[in-house]
């Protein structure tokens, strides 16, 4: 629900203007919008993406107040006993202090243990919940149980300014690996969908408008 020419035609209303097909002169309009950050001709479109994730992620990810959010609820439907266990080579240390640290690996030995210990906790954890449930207890309270490690769905629909901005923070080196790799996936939509849009975005450092 999202082409370059919607950007395109945003624009040139101003002019009482309105094209059918991008040309050389459009793609230089896109790139002028972008530099000078007139945003709003970028948020005459919708992306409506389905997205699968962790409860932490979809936590980051909410804090983002610029598009719309229907999430799964476990008040209404049983929670799924599938839960995020990291790969081994994304186990890792935490350097320095909070807003200046990096990450290093961890020895196998330690990476191997987390992810064991993890999957332990969550076997617990929704044994637990599964027996709370059937000893009539309400979906909505024994959910507490569960840890942020546990998946959740929902659909975010948003417009591609807001997306840009959005990939420009969540895909940055200093986000949050998982989260990261969700922009970058997003990231493959803008490009497929919107590739003059995306292309200039890119070029202006990413910075969206």
């Amino acid at each position: 629900m999202a082409d370059d020419l919607s950007v395109v035609n945003g624009a040139r209303v101003s002019f009482a203007r309105r094209k059918d097909e991008m040309d050389d002169s459009d793609e230089g309009l896109i790139g002028f919008l972008m530099r000078a950050r007139h945003g709003t001709p970028f948020e005459h479109n919708s992306f409506r993406f389905h997205v699968r994730t962790p409860i932490f992620v979809a936590r980051e990810w909410f804090r983002h107040r610029i598009g719309s959010f229907n999430e799964f609820s476990m008040r209404y439907a049983k929670a799924t006993d599938e839960f995020y266990v990291p790969e081994p080579e994304d186990v890792r240390s935490q350097v320095g202090k909070p807003g200046a640290y990096s990450f290093e690996e961890v020895a196998p030995e330690i990476a191997e243990q987390t992810r064991e210990e993890l999957r332990a906790v969550y076997e617990t954890a929704y044994d637990t919940y599964q027996r709370l449930v059937e000893q009539g207890v309400a979906r909505e309270l024994a959910r507490c149980v569960l840890p942020v490690g546990a998946y959740t769905e929902f659909y975010w629909t948003v417009n591609a300014r807001s997306l840009m901005n959005f990939i420009s923070l969540r895909a940055a080196e200093s986000a949050q690996r998982e989260i990261q790799r969700y922009a970058e996936a997003c990231e493959v939509f803008l490009a497929e969908k919107m590739p003059v849009t995306h292309a200039a975005f890119v070029k202006n450092d990413r910075t969206a408008p």
